[in-house]
């Protein structure tokens, strides 16, 4: 089933999830823009939606950088003739190093995270969101996680900088709601992929899987990309606003 046919998204950040994204996406007839500040990482992704018939382009983008994400909106106009959606998928990882409690959090780690995180979304959606209104409307989608509802002990950088994603996700969709803008957020669960494997014991992964509902295995990245595909395509015309879980039932709410 082809939703996307004649769309033209980007996905900012390439690593984990954002190369499921845009495999999903050019599957399902768009043609995507897929950047990371490391290339490569975009390229081979690119490299097998070509191989699958699909169309795509990788680009170097720093969502931190306001003239490259900039540069990546223009490729969008240039490339492909405009931009109907755009999925914001920066992060750090949730264990970087020192992102520990408030009282032991260096501020150099708060600010790092803050960057990637809260500063990369604010200008991918800046950027994006003149874009989307030339095309007289469009669809925001925000990678999260569920840190930003369980409050961790540990991870304060991280879970501040994901829940202000769904405050940005909100005045997006309040504001622009009117003029065809639509605006969601994914907030993850535990979700397995090459960046988060190596770092994880089976002991962790066993606490992770007793916390959910669904217990037969973890996340995966086309799980994020199966509902971003609907958020983008008109089949999801009539959500907005909404902060979505994939997460196993972890945060399921009594």
């Amino acid at each position: 089933m082809r939703r996307l046919d004649g769309k033209v998204i980007l996905v900012a950040g390439a690593g984990g999830i954002g190369g499921g994204l845009a495999r999903r996406f050019a599957a399902e007839g768009a043609r995507v823009v897929l950047g990371d500040i490391d290339p490569t990482i975009a390229e081979e992704a690119v490299s097998d939606i070509a191989k699958s018939g699909g169309e795509a382009r990788a680009i170097t983008l720093d969502g931190a950088d306001e003239a490259s994400v900039a540069a990546a909106v223009a490729t969008c106009r240039e490339a492909y003739g405009g931009l109907d959606g755009l999925h914001a998928n920066f992060a750090t990882l949730a264990d970087e190093p020192g992102d520990r409690g408030i009282l032991e959090l260096p501020l150099e780690v708060f600010d790092f995270t803050q960057r990637v995180n809260m500063r990369g979304y604010y200008l991918c959606t800046r950027a994006a969101l003149p874009a989307l209104l030339e095309r007289g409307g469009g669809a925001i989608v925000y990678t999260s996680s569920i840190a930003a509802y369980t409050g961790p002990p540990s991870q304060v950088a991280y879970a501040m900088a994901k829940a202000a994603g769904h405050a940005l996700m909100r005045h997006v969709a309040s504001r622009y709601g009117a003029a065809g803008i639509r605006a969601n957020i994914i907030a993850p669960g535990m979700t397995l992929h090459e960046r988060v494997e190596a770092g994880l014991t089976p002991e962790f992964l066993e606490v992770m899987k007793s916390a959910a509902l669904i217990k037969s295995r973890f996340g995966r990245p086309e799980d994020i990309a199966a509902m971003s595909a609907l958020l983008m395509s008109d089949e999801g015309s009539y959500i907005t606003g909404q902060a979505i879980c994939i997460d196993g039932g972890m945060t399921m709410r009594a």
